[in-house]
């Protein structure tokens, strides 16, 4: 049993590093929290789309969705896009994921389970440190186009429904009466009145204050470069660049354990401590459209909602702010924005919401820390003291609350 002194490091200040961070602090423990960016929440954990949604479980490992990345290849504004270019770490991934497709149902439905589960946490969290967030607890609303989507919606509902996860069918009408600003012509659609969506830039930087009211050494601007398991302690290694300097400073610190939050670039920290955690970073794209005016504010949507066709997500974050995101894109670790893959976005507003203005858009682009079977690896490594909470893919805002929950008991219950 791990006693009250043990001094701990966590890197990455994302949310699922700084909600770690936060539950191994509120059990008495000596955290430092390590990033590299001066603030938190600076590049995942940024501007996602918003939800903490148990509806959209529904891992990617199918032979249809391989079939639309080979369709959608060569097409630059497709939902989907993978960059045919070859590479190993490209080709392992997808080796691996096509493995993992017979464990659809069951990744699903455990994933479902873990949602509903974060869900109770991130609430408690939010309540016990006052953080205000932009929640929204208006559920949210997938909606098809066609009867063939619609009735592969119905199946993952079945799935989703033995995991406890109370998700109903709706008709068109009911659509327009959920959410009365969308317009378009769908087939049918399916509700999930529990599901909620909120700004996880504001969580995890109000996250980071109480971290930081616990006690919680927060080393940001610190890029962790290396790290060492020794028979007594774990050194690790980072550059820190000073106000005023113009290179960063080299340093070592000692630690008795370790968690590595650190999305895409655990993969490179865990081959240094013997472990293989296979993340690709999977680019998504978002807009934040600013309402500046009373008739754009009446047009935008509250209800949060999922286009399943378009892969696009959206939330509302305050009056003043409607965020959209989406698409998935393999072409490597480039956050480069790229118009062919915003404007997609813009359209879809000026589709389904004409009456609402898309003249002060805000574009982004952060790396998602998929694994090829989807499930996120909260767990521990090789090395004693050594211990994973990253990988959640798309799900790290909806997941990150109870994965920090089991990696904290894991680090307290270890030698």
């Amino acid at each position: 049993m791990s006693s009250r002194k043990d001094r701990v490091a966590v890197v990455g200040a994302g949310v699922t590093g700084v909600t770690t961070a936060y539950k191994l602090a509120k059990c008495g423990l000596e955290v430092t929290l390590f990033d590299k960016h001066p603030y938190p929440a600076m590049e995942t954990s940024f501007a996602n789309g918003g939800q903490l949604s148990a509806s959209n479980a529904e891992v990617w490992n199918s032979w249809s969705t391989i079939l639309k990345g080979i369709k959608w290849m060569f097409t630059p504004g497709a939902p989907l896009l993978i960059n045919p270019r070859p590479t190993w770490h490209k080709i392992s991934w997808m080796a691996e994921f096509l493995t993992a497709i017979p464990k659809y149902r069951s990744n699903t439905e455990a994933t479902a389970r873990l949602a509903i589960e974060a869900r109770r946490h991130l609430k408690q969290i939010a309540a016990d440190e006052d953080i205000s967030f932009d929640c929204e607890t208006r559920g949210i609303l997938h909606f098809y186009k066609s009867k063939e989507s619609f009735k592969h919606a119905a199946k993952v509902t079945q799935i989703l429904d033995r995991a406890g996860l109370a998700r109903r069918a709706v008709t068109l009408n009911e659509i327009r009466s959920i959410e009365p600003t969308l317009e378009g012509d769908f087939y049918g659609g399916f509700f999930t009145e529990s599901d909620f969506t909120g700004d996880i830039h504001k969580f995890t930087n109000g996250l980071a204050a109480a971290c930081a009211r616990l006690g919680v050494r927060e080393m940001f601007g610190c890029d962790v470069t290396n790290i060492d398991v020794l028979a007594s302690e774990i050194r690790i290694g980072f550059n820190q660049l000073r106000t005023g300097q113009e290179r960063p400073e080299g340093a070592v610190e000692s630690f008795d354990k370790i968690v590595i939050c650190a999305g895409v670039h655990s993969r490179r920290l865990a081959a240094q401590l013997g472990d293989r955690i296979n993340i690709y970073p999977v680019k998504g794209y978002s807009i934040t459209v600013n309402l500046t005016e009373q008739q754009d504010q009446a047009a935008a949507p509250w209800v949060s909602l999922l286009d399943d066709d378009a892969k696009i997500v959206t939330s509302r974050l305050g009056e003043n702010r409607f965020r959209v995101a989406g698409t998935a894109e393999f072409n490597g670790a480039g956050r480069d924005i790229r118009d062919a893959r915003i404007e997609p976005l813009v359209a879809w507003c000026r589709r389904h919401f004409p009456s609402m203005s898309t003249r002060q858009c805000v574009p982004w682009a952060g790396l998602r820390p998929m694994m090829p079977d989807m499930m996120p690896r909260f767990c521990a490594g090789r090395k004693p003291g050594v211990f994973y909470n990253t990988g959640h893919g798309h799900l790290g805002w909806t997941l990150s609350a109870v994965t920090a929950e089991i990696v904290t008991e894991l680090v307290l219950t270890s030698d």
